[in-house]
């Protein structure tokens, strides 16, 4: 009964799309909690895999692979906090310590819809995995150089079988060379719902909408960002987007004309101060700063 807009609002329509609370959409605290229904919670809030596939019915395979709790013990009652919270370290040591193989889709599938009815553009931070929920914020890490990226499952695949994950080409190109085709040293973790994730409070973002006296955007670039939202800009007149300065200081050149209706879309990677120098028609140019942060 949480009105749309109120503190906590967001959380409790999170945990009922993950099935934490009952059938009547209720949560009793005082109702005694077994072991197995803390993991199926845990497993489901760490989006494991998709709901349909983590019933009760699910749990005796989902332990053999995550084995959080003995399956013997899952109609045990959770002792104390302190046990639940081992079962919480245990899980997010075993996602840790999962190695992954990785690849990347690009120019074949560029402008073509997804899975989930999505646009997909190879030049978002995005990825493409088989069971992971749409909306799933990942940190994908390459062991082999230490290098991350932050991406948003947004379609389905890869189907090659071995494979985890496939990225968009500009997420892959933060890890590595276009050349390298595939990883197969990659750290993958779940870092939630991006609608969690994403939440950095009720203040309303402030906006540099313009280009030019007479080239404007219809929303613009925002002055701060979460790590885990998209920037959206489109405008009635044609401009340009010629590069982003991540926050590492690396350039990416992209010299993208945008037609009137149509949107350029833009994911950050990592968190920090990201530069865009932004051109119009007419020749002239103008940089744009915007802050990326990450919150919870």
């Amino acid at each position: 009964d949480v009105p749309k807009g109120d503190r906590g609002f967001t959380e409790i329509s999170y945990a009922a799309e993950r099935k934490l609370l009952d059938n009547d959409q209720f949560f009793h605290p005082e109702d005694a909690l077994t072991k197995g229904t803390a993991a199926l919670w845990l497993l489901r809030m760490r989006n494991v895999e998709e709901l349909d596939a983590m019933e009760e019915e699910h749990l005796p395979e989902l332990l053999e692979r995550y084995p959080i709790i003995d399956i013997e013990d899952r109609y045990e009652l959770v002792g104390d906090m302190q046990e639940l919270n081992d079962m919480i370290l245990r899980l997010n040591t075993l996602l840790y310590e999962e190695v992954h193989e990785i690849s990347f889709y690009a120019e074949n599938f560029h402008g073509k819809g997804t899975a989930f009815g999505e646009t997909f553009d190879m030049n978002a931070m995005t990825a493409a995995h088989l069971r992971f929920p749409h909306n799933t914020l990942l940190r994908v890490t390459n062991l082999d150089n230490d290098t991350q990226v932050t991406v948003r499952v947004n379609d389905r695949g890869p189907y090659v079988h071995g494979r985890s994950l496939d990225l968009s080409l500009a997420a892959f190109l933060q890890l590595t060379e276009r050349s390298a085709g595939v990883l197969r040293n990659v750290r993958i973790e779940r870092l939630g719902d991006v609608s969690l994730v994403s939440r950095c409070g009720s203040d309303a973002p402030r906006f540099q909408r313009r280009i030019t006296r007479d080239v404007r955007f219809h929303r613009g670039v925002p002055h701060t960002l979460a790590l885990g939202d998209d920037l959206g800009l489109d405008s009635t007149r044609f401009f340009v987007v010629r590069t982003v300065t991540y926050p590492d200081g690396n350039t990416v050149r992209l010299e993208r004309w945008i037609a009137p209706g149509i949107r350029f879309q833009f994911t950050p990677s990592m968190e920090g101060e990201y530069t865009f120098r932004i051109g119009t028609g007419f020749g002239r140019e103008r940089t744009f700063t915007m802050h990326v942060v990450a919150c919870n």
